[in-house]
């Protein structure tokens, strides 16, 4: 008999306490991954309620929500909307993916990954741009047409930004690079959901991609490396916005 059956939300939230003022979402993720790893809870069980985590770890709903998600774009946990979150793997599976995926929860560690992130991206425009095929070259361009028509719908638009990165990192024949950027790419999620709040962030953002296109185009690895340059930077401004 587990320590905690799936309906043992009150001895779940009996095992967390209140929390230090300031810690908010990196302090709720931290918090639950503690008990997570400990090897008494287990997989598929259901944790309690957004609202009873709050109350129990004092912080806001908000904070619990942002928590939650993070952890489950780590794979740590699966929400299913209407029904509640569960806990995914056993601790012996759990604690790997918390050594190296933790970084995520650390707001100085995060805009430390997204200087690394710019980093490759810019390495990766440079292999692009001898590397990548025309069929590539016209799929990327599809991406940024795909771009343009998403305007009014902001989901869509972060959606076709991720395929222009995967495109152009598969472009690079470079499985190591590419795993590193999807990685990279995985844990920033919840911000770059968040760093285009509106249609003018997206226009800018847009024609970004249309240069860094452009660039690859004339297959010169410089001016790619270049435009991918510009693009990261305001890119990390727009995630430092989003941060904040």
């Amino acid at each position: 008999m587990p320590a905690y059956p799936n309906d043992s939300s009150a001895e779940i939230a009996a095992s967390l306490g209140a929390l230090e003022a300031g810690t908010a979402v990196s302090g709720v993720a931290k918090a639950l991954l503690e008990i997570f790893t400990r090897g008494d809870i287990e997989p598929g069980t259901r944790l309690p309620p957004e609202r009873q985590l709050a109350s129990t770890l004092g912080v806001g709903r908000s904070a619990v929500r942002e928590a939650l998600a993070a952890l489950e774009i780590l794979g740590i946990v699966n929400v299913r909307p209407g029904s509640g979150t569960y806990l995914r793997g056993s601790a012996s599976e759990l604690l790997p993916q918390t050594l190296s995926w933790g970084l995520m929860l650390d707001e100085p560690k995060t805009r430390e990954l997204i200087d690394v992130r710019g980093a490759l991206e810019i390495y990766a425009a440079r292999l692009a741009a001898t590397r990548m095929s025309d069929e590539g070259l016209n799929s990327l361009g599809d991406r940024v047409t795909e771009m343009r028509a998403s305007l009014d719908n902001l989901d869509r638009f972060v959606e076709a930004d991720l395929q222009f990165h995967l495109e152009l990192a598969r472009s690079t024949d470079n499985t190591v690079l590419l795993d590193l950027l999807q990685s990279i790419r995985s844990l920033l999620r919840v911000w770059v959901d968040r760093a285009v709040q509106d249609p003018s962030e997206a226009l800018a953002a847009i024609e970004e991609h249309a240069a860094v296109h452009a660039a690859i185009a004339t297959r010169d690895p410089d001016a790619a490396a270049s435009a991918m340059a510009l693009h990261m930077n305001t890119a990390a401004r727009r995630l430092a916005g989003a941060l904040e």
